[in-house]
């Protein structure tokens, strides 16, 4: 079946305010290089509806979602909202358009899971907010879509889906929103050591959730080496009947909020093996906090579901959005010039350290106990 885009207009608009980590103009880059690289065919393209105030209180709690519209209406958030729900903090602000814009992250995310329930893969780009907790705004997360996801494909008949988490932070708020739920395993490769602290090794929920906290450093070898040794295995043997794949940009080498340094091309390679172990595959977008290397990550993963040749140099239009990009978190001169020529990063390969051994060697999860 053809891969799907889910994508809407709203996430062209300017969110977040200024100088937060989000206000780098990303998502409408990724629609803008998918467009003028010609890969935005309508056939494949769906817009989601956004979801009512019944669909999200499945999850969130009726108080919170109370507070997120009348402070989108208001424009500003009370002291009473910062304190109980993290709204209108420098974390999580108030900016026009954020109730609407939260919503249609929700819908994106349950309409890539609808669309694959026959089968096939859906990518959102502007998921991935595994963040959000029930009563409150968390890591610049309001609502949670990738609950939402893994509940439409349950709702929709299926028994066995896991969620992979490839993003720098660990996805605190979807793990705990199915941690009794037998029907979904989880996988998180996060950094050790960085916010929210959560996803230990240890934490494994009966055998349902492989939390992998890397060191910092981590290059495409030791990636790829954990995925072989630990992910592969535990996904194939949670014979998921779909996988939800949260593509995280922020464990790219360049990223200001992680210091990870991952190649797009080990993250691309990863995506596309885990879509294979299901017969049904969604794909979100996440964390990234550099608009270059964002960008160029989902913009190339849709180029690459859909067929496209990704390699070489990108054409002058494409080259215009990349260049009218910034980020006050990224100096000038740590700026690499390929990331406004070419959608592909060079390997980052390195050596395998003893420490990433030592992880995959001594993981509760690792083969051959699961095997």
């Amino acid at each position: 079946m053809p891969p799907f885009l889910v994508t809407h207009e709203i996430f062209r608009r300017p969110a977040f305010g200024r100088h937060h980590p989000l206000a780098t103009g990303r998502q409408a880059a990724v629609q803008d290089l998918i467009e003028v690289l010609g890969w935005r065919d309508p056939a494949l393209t769906r817009v989601p509806e956004l979801p009512d105030r019944a669909v999200l209180e499945r999850f969130h709690a009726p108080d919170y979602l109370n507070a997120l519209e009348q402070a989108d209406a208001a424009g500003q958030a009370t002291a009473d909202m910062r304190t109980r729900y993290n709204l209108g903090t420098m974390e999580c602000p108030v900016f026009a358009g954020l109730w609407d814009r939260a919503r249609a992250t929700v819908g994106g995310s349950m309409l890539a899971a609808e669309l694959v329930l026959r089968g096939g893969v859906a990518f959102h780009p502007t998921g991935g907010t595994h963040h959000g907790q029930p009563g409150r705004a968390s890591g610049f997360c309001y609502l949670n879509d990738p609950v939402f996801a893994v509940l439409r494909l349950l709702d929709g008949g299926l028994g066995r889906v896991l969620h992979v988490d490839l993003d720098a932070h660990h996805g605190d708020g979807l793990e705990a929103a199915f941690a009794d739920d037998p029907r979904v395993h989880m996988v998180s490769i996060h950094e050790d050591g960085r916010w929210p602290g959560t996803g230990r090794a240890a934490d494994a929920l009966g055998g349902r959730a492989l939390n992998v906290p890397v060191p910092r450093g981590i290059n495409d070898r030791e990636f790829a080496l954990v995925l072989e040794r630990l992910v592969y295995p535990f996904a194939r043997r949670a014979e998921p009947e779909a996988i939800v794949v949260l593509l995280g940009a922020d464990g790219l080498a360049g990223d200001p909020l992680s210091g990870m340094r991952l190649s797009n091309g080990v993250l691309w390679q990863a995506c596309r093996a885990l879509v294979t172990m299901a017969s049904r595959a969604v794909i979100l977008g996440g964390g990234g906090y550099n608009p270059w290397t964002t960008a160029r990550l989902w913009a190339g993963m849709w180029g690459l579901l859909a067929g496209h040749d990704i390699s070489g140099e990108l054409p002058a239009a494409a080259r215009s959005i990349l260049v009218g990009l910034d980020c006050d978190l990224v100096d000038d001169e740590d700026r690499d010039p390929a990331w406004l020529t070419t959608l592909v990063d060079a390997p980052n390969a390195g050596p395998i350290r003893p420490e990433i051994a030592a992880l995959i060697d001594g993981h509760p999860l690792r083969l051959p106990s699961i095997a």
